[in-house]
């Protein structure tokens, strides 16, 4: 008895919580995506490693206003309410996961967070993701394939096809037995990112998406798309 005793006591302080969330954007891609998906909700998801709920991690714009200048990013919940909004939908799951799949997960994050210049948002697999269904460009993600690589380090769930094949309404599914919350949260009071809501120019925007489609075309050129090369 004291062993099996001991036996879940170790279980319960070695298993550790971690975050995923939807989120229903108030994006002009937010709100064509919605259109697009027959009215499914949310557009995007992000990985949160507290129950405080401020700070998500994730593939994204760095700027509102500049949808191509995008990449790694820490948003607020004030990322995700601005003009007349002033709260947020989140769908939140809560993952278990044990001290060896925390210290994977923690390690591609930070791993990602220090090579983040060299991380490009993997904007093609996001656009052909309804008839292509996801694939890889060296050191590029989006949110959601950044977010499937987090879940199938959690071990959580067992994925049956590759993670970058995983869209957001397929994690979703996929999460449901983790389902946490799904609510409004306020922006008010939440920390803001400086120079998020700075306006930006349509030639600087242009000039972006320019930049960000050399750059991917010259990753796939260069032989980016080996899977085995793609953390």
């Amino acid at each position: 008895i004291c062993i099996q005793f001991n036996l879940l006591l170790t279980t319960h302080f070695l298993t550790i919580t971690i975050y995923i969330v939807l989120v229903k954007a108030h994006t002009g891609l937010g709100k064509v995506s919605r259109v697009l998906s027959g009215g499914y909700e949310y557009s995007h998801i992000a990985v949160c490693r507290d129950d405080r709920f401020e700070d998500f991690v994730t593939f994204s714009r760095r700027r509102h206003y500049a949808p191509f200048d995008a990449g790694f990013m820490h948003e607020t919940r004030s990322c995700y309410c601005f003009g007349v909004h002033d709260r947020i939908k989140l769908k939140i799951f809560r993952l278990p996961v044990d001290l060896r799949a925390r210290r994977k997960i923690d390690h591609f994050l930070k791993q990602v967070e220090r090579q983040q210049d060299r991380y490009l948002f993997n904007l093609y697999s996001m656009v052909t993701m309804p008839f292509l269904h996801g694939f890889v460009i060296d050191h590029a993600h989006n949110c959601m394939s950044f977010v499937g690589k987090v879940v199938e380090l959690s071990g959580a769930v067992c994925l049956t096809r590759p993670y970058y094949r995983y869209d957001i309404r397929d994690l979703d599914l996929l999460l449901a037995p983790y389902v946490y919350t799904e609510r409004y949260f306020s922006g008010r009071n939440s920390r803001t990112t400086p120079g998020y809501m700075d306006k930006v120019t349509l030639r600087e925007n242009i000039r972006q998406f320019l930049l960000l489609n050399k750059k991917l075309l010259c990753r796939i050129t260069g032989g980016g798309c080996d899977e085995s090369s793609h953390i």
